[in-house]
């Protein structure tokens, strides 16, 4: 990407059934200001967007087909996409569809070769249904794990964000059983390196990386469980060996009230909801997913697929439009986060 300019982003629609259409509608119709910031380019199915330019009383003919992103003109009238696949204008709202799903994990596929390719410099994502994606033969947790197979990288993590603060988590979409048995020392390890890169790409070495605790109160000195003692202590010792400053682990209820009140921007938690329940409770539109670990930026929404609302026309894109904000923003910079993560894993 040139230094004068905007990045180009590859916008990938989700599963037409829910509302990634119209959010996305809504991002590229309603908000001329990204335009200055960043060149959207849809990754999806053109009929799908025009039903739902419909829904939310837009011009249907707004809807641009594109070859590729290069032929992309920016205009903020139109909705410029990369058909891929099949017509899915008979997708129809809110019902569980093989078909949509297949379609929303194809849409991230290609986006990310466009990016291996250098077409497009970031990827923002509008939300997929896992039931869907797994009925349509992509069998994948979810987003991030579906990313990190197309770029082939084993060392990543996905990160909630608002504003300075960001949440990493060593586990994700999996049991709660499976959740503890994968913070392991190699795990945990690997995650605080990647912290401490993306720290020191910020320019923020020396910031503190707080861990929360697997169990209630760190374990209270193994009174309710050995896994903090056994497993995240050490691998925080360690890490401060190698001049990381992680701290912990630290009570999960004492740490993120903390990290709310601004008392610390990194943190890593050990399981989905331990770091998606509040966060979400606080920030709710106001934050977005990024997937640190990857060659390009990845930001997505914070948010499902909302199929009891899907084509009412009240969908609120704000974390859509926030996450396209992010992209473009960290695009720019993005290979020195991947450049410091890639030498960090390593060592």
């Amino acid at each position: 990407m040139n230094a004068s300019q905007v990045p180009t982003l590859a916008l990938t629609l989700g599963d037409v059934a829910g509302i990634g259409p119209e959010i996305t509608a809504r991002t590229l119709l309603e908000h001329d200001e990204l335009r200055a910031a960043c060149r959207p380019v849809v990754i999806g199915d053109a009929d799908a967007l025009r039903k739902a330019v419909g829904v939310i009383g837009g011009d249907p003919a707004a809807v641009r087909v594109l070859g590729s992103p290069a032929e992309a003109t920016n205009d903020p009238r139109t909705i410029e996409v990369v058909q891929d696949g099949p017509s899915l204008g008979d997708v129809p709202y809110g019902e569980l569809s093989p078909k949509a799903g297949d379609a929303a994990a194809r849409f991230v596929i290609s986006a990310c070769a466009l990016a291996r390719e250098g077409a497009v410099d970031g990827i923002v994502t509008a939300p997929l249904n896992k039931a869907a994606m797994h009925a349509g033969g992509h069998p994948w947790p979810g987003h991030t794990e579906l990313l990190a197979h197309e770029f082939g990288v084993d060392n990543f993590s996905l990160v909630l964000s608002a504003g300075e603060l960001y949440f990493f988590h060593l586990t994700t979409h999996v049991s709660l059983r499976d959740a503890i048995a994968g913070v392991t020392p190699q795990r945990t390890g690997n995650v605080l390196r990647l912290v401490g890169a993306f720290a020191r790409a910020l320019g923020r070495a020396d910031e503190p990386i707080g861990v929360a605790g697997l169990n209630p109160h760190a374990g209270e000195n193994r009174l309710f469980g050995n896994e903090d003692a056994d497993i995240l202590a050490p691998a925080i010792e360690q890490a401060r060996a190698q001049g990381i400053n992680a701290v912990g682990p630290l009570p999960a209820d004492a740490l993120i009230p903390a990290a709310v009140r601004g008392n610390w921007r990194l943190v890593i938690v050990c399981y989905h909801d331990q770091g998606h329940a509040p966060f979400k409770a606080v920030y709710g539109d106001d934050g977005v997913n990024i997937t640190v670990g990857l060659p390009v930026v990845r930001v997505s929404v914070d948010h499902g697929t909302a199929f009891d609302i899907a084509g009412k026309g009240v969908a609120r894109e704000a974390s859509l439009v926030l996450a396209t904000r992010r992209a473009a923003e960290l695009a720019p910079g993005w290979h020195q986060v991947w450049e410091t993560a890639r030498s960090a894993t390593a060592s």
